[in-house]
């Protein structure tokens, strides 16, 4: 009787509610947008320019206003929600946060303490006032995050695809990153050019690792922090891109799933989001588990002055190594005295980049609970072709790097310690030569012959749908298949008892010419624009850009500004490139019902 009579008071004030309800949700919508972006800003203020009194008492004004108005906002669609309940547990983390502000907003006024006060609150509570900062923008750049969810379903209207918007997500990114590396606290200078900010930005998110100044030096722990947040989310994008459509384009769910469906190779639609979310919890857990080990395998002459600082350390090099970004808080990387001969160190952030360039489809084929459970339960069932041919070429191109480069440079830059040590550097630089750009012997000196080897490896780069770029390594092996079937003349293409279509061939040789054109045209450029630089650096240069690798013979520091132009363009398109090209090959396509008589051409 009694839910009866609720429900009837619950009727009564929908009813009188209605007539107003979406005029009042539109000035909400309005109004949370310009909450979000004054928000943002004051954070962005508070942690880019030095503060003063004025700033600091406008930034707090606004922080005020903000726990206000969230508040009342999640209150008022409440009270318009059909079902207050239901509407309370679909947004449960929203609801808890906003219980936390209340309970928070009662503390402050019960002791009188302003809670964006870092002084006044370390009264009550010691070494708690940078937490407590940490947290309430956590509280609000969460908000701004969902406002920005909400209202990206609208970038749907814009027709210009999955790849258009792959590659407009980048480019936002990119000049972000810019923006706020631009920022005076960022640099230990206070000013950084806006190409050199555009440059350590562009490889930053797109994982590439080529620096134009000193990341050690040049920037400050602040500018550090966005580089490497640049780098995990450009190392995600794909993943987010692809998780943004399935979650929030409501309207056409079904069309990007499909895409999802065919990007991941899944059986069904459900399988997509499945494979989403063990990617995501996988990196996250190798990026966890990576910090620990790396904290622990640090020598004890390293420089560290904190425990902090060694924390921060590990979790940057974890971060730039499992997304294959090669970037170092060491002028000299991992060719610092202290690192070099730190093999610990060294096999630690290779693994990291051998499972961050192995490809999340692979991850997720070899470590998923439920393909391990499967595999258990019915022995027949095998990791599918795509995982076999990404592994097995993978571990081919690392041995075959490996003993090129120590027969090639043995006497050279190959470490001289021991047989062990050796083997250790002659190991990492093939892994990291094919995407991720560390290195612990000196680039600058090493011969030709090896430079060659790893041009090809660096072309090659990681596998389909990873942290790395390259042409990937399942391209490579099925062109190597299909050139000897074709020699042989035999018609059908077969890899691990499995049939290959040849409209996969066709796609392989177009993304071949597509890339081999690149990286020509743009060498012919900076050998124009670089006149002083020789071929082979320029070359290596540029394959390393396309390839994301981010190694470097020394020649980045002294690029002029048109051979960084061609640069950052290089690394944009060899992120995008070949993700583009796969998405825009999962569309609708239209032929021609007639057919023209053959011809023949000779070939060779």
């Amino acid at each position: 009787m009694r839910n009866l009579y609720v429900e009837k008071i619950r009727e009564y004030i929908n009813l009188r509610l209605f007539s107003s309800k979406k005029a009042v949700l539109l000035i909400f919508k309005i109004l949370s947008a310009i909450f979000s972006l004054l928000v943002m800003g004051s954070i962005i203020y508070y942690y880019g320019f030095p503060p003063t009194a004025e700033t600091t008492a406008i930034c707090l004004l606004i922080i005020e206003a903000s726990f206000i108005f969230y508040i009342f906002r999640f209150l008022v669609q409440v009270i318009y929600e059909f079902s207050p309940v239901q509407f309370i547990r679909r947004n449960w983390f929203e609801a808890g946060i906003i219980l936390v502000l209340i309970i928070n907003g009662i503390l402050v006024k019960f002791f009188d303490v302003p809670f964006y006060d870092k002084e006044a609150m370390n009264n009550y509570f010691p070494n708690f006032g940078s937490f407590t900062i940490l947290l309430v923008q956590f509280y609000f750049i969460f908000f701004f995050v969902i406002d920005l969810a909400r209202g990206a379903q609208r970038l749907g209207l814009l027709k210009i695809g999955p790849a258009g918007l792959l590659s407009l997500s980048f480019i936002v990114l990119i000049l972000a990153g810019a923006g706020l590396l631009m920022l005076p606290n960022m640099t230990t200078t206070g000013t950084i050019s806006f190409t050199n900010a555009l440059f350590t930005s562009t490889s930053a998110s797109c994982v590439t690792g080529l620096v134009v100044v000193d990341t050690a030096t040049y920037f400050t722990i602040k500018g550090k922090i966005v580089i490497m947040i640049l780098i995990q989310l450009g190392g995600f994008n794909i993943i987010t891109f692809a998780a943004y459509f399935a979650t929030f384009f409501r309207n056409s769910g079904l069309k990007y799933q499909s895409i999802l469906k065919e990007l991941f190779s899944a059986e069904k639609l459900t399988d997509s989001k499945q494979i989403l979310r063990s990617i995501i919890l996988f990196s996250l857990f190798m990026e966890g588990v990576g910090t620990l080990v790396l904290f622990f395998q640090w020598p004890d002459n390293a420089p560290f002055a904190s425990f902090s600082e060694k924390l921060f350390t590990s979790l940057f090099h974890t971060v730039s190594a499992f997304n294959n970004a090669g970037f170092s808080i060491y002028t000299n990387g991992l060719f610092e005295e202290f690192i070099r001969h730190a093999y610990g160190v060294q096999w630690t952030i290779a693994f990291l980049i051998f499972f961050g360039g192995l490809g999340f489809t692979v991850m997720y084929d070899l470590f998923a609970p439920t393909s391990l459970i499967n595999r258990k339960k019915y022995p027949w069932k095998q990791i599918s072709p795509h995982s076999k041919l990404a592994l097995y070429t993978s571990l081919a191109l690392i041995a075959g790097g490996a003993l090129a480069f120590y027969f090639l440079e043995k006497n050279n830059a190959v470490d001289q310690t021991s047989a062990y040590g050796a083997f250790v550097s002659s190991v990492f630089q093939s892994v990291t030569t094919r995407t991720a750009g560390f290195n612990t012997v000196d680039f600058t000196i090493l011969g030709q012959s090896i430079l060659i080897v790893f041009i090809v490896l660096m072309f090659i780069g990681a596998s389909p749908i990873s942290t790395g770029g390259g042409i990937k390594t399942t391209t490579f092996a099925l062109l190597i298949k299909s050139a000897f079937a074709a020699i042989r003349g035999n018609k059908n293409l077969v890899v691990f008892k499995r049939s290959i279509s040849y409209d996969v061939i066709d796609r392989a040789y177009s993304l071949l010419f597509f890339s081999i054109s690149i990286i020509l045209f743009s060498t012919f450029l900076l050998t124009i624009f670089e006149p002083d630089k020789s071929f082979l650096a320029l070359l290596f240069e540029e394959v390393s850009a396309f390839g994301t690798v981010g190694l470097t013979t020394g020649i980045t520091f002294n690029l002029s500004e048109p051979g960084k132009y061609i640069i950052i363009a290089t690394m944009f398109i060899g992120r995008i490139g070949p993700l583009t090209l796969m998405l825009a090959l999962v569309t609708r396509s239209f032929t021609s019902h007639y057919k023209y008589p053959n011809a023949n051409i000779l070939i060779g």
